[in-house]
């Protein structure tokens, strides 16, 4: 246990000094497994976990989702998306913020990225923002928070990691994490409408559409409904695993793609390119994150944790606040996937025993981390945006933030005392 802990403490002290996430996990794993057991068996367990994971049909899931939201990304799609927001709403104070945030919800429907969402979001609409003189604030934080939406609509590549983690079915995570992302959604909806009601200057109103380009606009949501009512509605119906459905939306989002006539030989190349290195980035990550997992079950850490929480008393919900609040202050110094890498393993299996609902927590996971993306001093979506974004400042992209800091925490609360907005749609499947 004692060798665990320092495990542990080394694996936090690396992610926060920004040591690549994938070494540092394979490091300190190996060499906890090494102290705690044996070498030979620590040396031995790396290449069977990796070839354990390369092989797993789950885990073909992950390059899938990352091709298909490379391909709507690189090929200019999502600014269509955009446009048909905003042809709808474009014209009420704060209707391109609000077109923004729809944009940002069908954008992560297909990607599965936070940074992916906000990054795309920031060069199709921050242009047009600025242009109709809205503020910094009200801008940049519109589209930091609305990418944090790419971990929660699923597809969600975060989901993926966590069901693997954890051993939950990810078929049942994207079902459960679509009202919470609707949720999410209506509520940041609020808050910009909240801010134009109160700084009318932060966000004038835009031109009105006519009707017949409303029509004409609409044109561009049906590759989002096509891939998001494929993924989604298959699985709801149970018509094929989430393996099946990466595939098939890759497949679909290239045929789209060449419908549209946008995927040329050269934009095909970068995606394949840009897929591949992110995938071998995530499977790295993944590998020293199982390492990890064998690591707290070998040392005894784990059931030491189990057994130190059971002596202070904490159970229910009191637990389950203290994990949030200990994710949450992580959030504010720590990259969101370091988190669900590190602390998942160890936290997962005293949920179990209190009996809690491992979809559940998992959506209750992803919601903190969201808020983790968007709080200073880190902020991660906050950064991204501010490497698209040279000339805005990280301390107005952060006050902009604010309100919908607000409304995550209200999300969050009517999560956790209900259960079911989380649940209901995957009790619903026969």
């Amino acid at each position: 246990m004692i060798v665990g802990s320092i495990a542990m403490l080394a694996a936090i002290l690396l992610a926060f000094l920004r040591v690549p996430l994938a070494f540092s996990l394979l490091a300190v794993s190996v060499a906890g497994i090494g102290f705690a057991i044996n070498w030979n068996i620590a040396l031995q367990l790396l290449p069977l976990t990796i070839s354990d994971a390369v092989l797993s049909y789950d885990l073909a899931v992950v390059p899938m989702f990352i091709l298909m939201g490379n391909v709507i990304s690189k090929t200019g799609i999502a600014h269509d998306l955009f446009r048909a927001a905003y042809a709808f709403v474009g014209n009420v104070r704060g209707g391109l913020a609000l077109s923004t945030m729809v944009a940002c919800s069908g954008f992560s429907a297909v990607c599965g990225s936070s940074y992916a969402t906000a990054a795309t979001m920031a060069k199709v609409a921050y242009p047009s923002m600025k242009k109709y003189n809205y503020s910094d604030e009200l801008a940049s934080g519109t589209i930091a928070a609305g990418g944090t939406l790419g971990i929660l609509i699923p597809p969600s590549i975060i989901m993926v990691v966590y069901g693997i983690l954890t051993q939950t079915n990810i078929g049942d995570l994207f079902i459960a994490g679509v009202i919470p992302g609707l949720l999410g959604l209506a509520l940041y909806m609020v808050a910009i409408r909240f801010v134009a009601a109160r700084n009318p200057s932060h966000a004038p109103q835009g031109e009105k559409t006519p009707w017949p380009e409303k029509l004409k606009a609409l044109s561009g949501i049906w590759p989002f409904v096509l891939l998001f009512g494929l993924i989604i509605g298959g699985l709801y119906a149970k018509l094929f695993t989430p393996t099946e459905a990466a595939g098939m939306g890759a497949g679909l989002a290239i045929l789209i793609a060449t419908f549209h006539g946008r995927l040329t030989w050269k934009v095909l190349r970068t995606v394949i390119i840009d897929t591949a290195y992110t995938s071998v980035s995530l499977y790295t990550v993944l590998f020293g994150a199982l390492m990890l997992s064998k690591l707290l079950t070998l040392s005894g850490l784990a059931a030491g944790v189990l057994a130190l929480v059971q002596s202070t008393g904490l159970e229910g919900y009191a637990l389950i606040f203290t994990i949030m609040l200990v994710f949450m202050v992580l959030g504010c110094v720590m990259d969101s996937m370091a988190i669900i890498l590190i602390f998942v393993p160890l936290f997962a299996p005293i949920v179990v025993a209190q009996g809690f609902d491992l979809v559940w927590f998992g959506i209750i996971v992803i919601v903190v981390t969201e808020i983790a993306l968007v709080t200073p001093p880190v902020g991660m979506n906050v950064f991204v945006l501010k490497a698209v974004l040279p000339d805005v400042p990280v301390v107005r992209i952060f006050k902009g933030l604010v309100p919908f800091i607000a409304v995550d925490v209200v999300r969050l609360a009517l999560l956790v005392a209900f259960p079911a907005i989380t649940l209901w749609l995957g009790s619903t499947v026969g």
